[in-house]
């Protein structure tokens, strides 16, 4: 099995701002492929590698206002790191967020550009994974995005219930991938998506071919057809992409 997930991509309205603003929440370096993208890392990471899920941002002319399906987790190591951190995120320009979460230990936040995301309280499960403890993923069946992605990368599932699951790099390093039931699913236009590669990435065709075999479909998002990734959906309708070589 060659496929990684490598990356959470972001549609921005102002990639170079929305990318300043992770970046200095992350504490991660900053770097452009090109015009409207922008993309985000540890220092000194060579890309691809499991022990961190990076972040790309693209502009797009105006992105859709929408329930998201996938969202970050931040970790925190002690209750006055997830406070200075909450602290530091509002000076940065994110704003509290309320979902329905009630009287929770972690805080919800939305980014400058509305994208929702939570600060963890400290957790031992989350203390080695750096800044971003999950990339979580709301579903009907987690048991059913489990078969999927279990197979789909090459991570390994540490838990497995009606209601939740986590995957994890099988070198037991990085965020979490989390599969999280939710009663309201709906198949929705996503501004937050993953995006994989295969290793070597000039196997791209062979997992495109793998994927659907496994249930993925061909997704148009209108990507038109000079691009060098293949745009897909999970059996649960969350499109993905697969990265070529840019």
């Amino acid at each position: 099995m060659t496929l990684q997930l490598v990356q959470v991509n972001f549609k921005a309205r102002d990639d170079s701002a929305l990318g300043q603003f992770w970046a200095e929440v992350l504490g991660w370096g900053v770097s452009s492929e090109g015009p409207g993208v922008t993309n985000l890392e540890p220092v000194g990471f060579d890309w691809p590698d499991p022990s961190a899920v990076c972040i790309d941002l693209v502009r797009v002319p105006a992105p859709e206002t929408v329930k998201y399906r996938v969202h970050i987790e931040l970790a925190t190591t002690s209750d006055a790191h997830q406070a200075e951190l909450v602290a530091r995120l509002k000076e940065l320009g994110a704003t509290p967020a309320d979902v329905g979460q009630g009287d929770t230990p972690w805080t919800v936040m939305a980014d400058p550009e509305g994208n929702m995301f939570s600060v963890l309280e400290p957790r031992e499960l989350y203390r080695d994974t750096g800044p971003i403890a999950a990339v979580v993923v709301d579903c009907a069946d987690p048991r059913a995005m489990v078969r999927f992605w279990g197979e789909a990368i090459d991570w390994t599932v540490h838990e497995l219930t009606d209601d939740r699951a986590l995957l994890r790099s099988v070198k037991g390093v990085g965020p979490y991938l989390e599969f999280r039931r939710t009663p309201d699913d709906e198949v929705v236009w996503n501004r937050i998506h993953l995006d994989v590669m295969s290793d070597p990435v000039e196997d791209q065709a062979k997992e495109v071919a793998r994927l659907e075999g496994l249930g993925a479909i061909r997704a148009d998002v209108g990507q038109g057809d000079d691009v060098s990734w293949v745009v897909l959906a999970d059996p649960a309708g969350n499109e993905f992409c697969v990265l070529g070589r840019g």
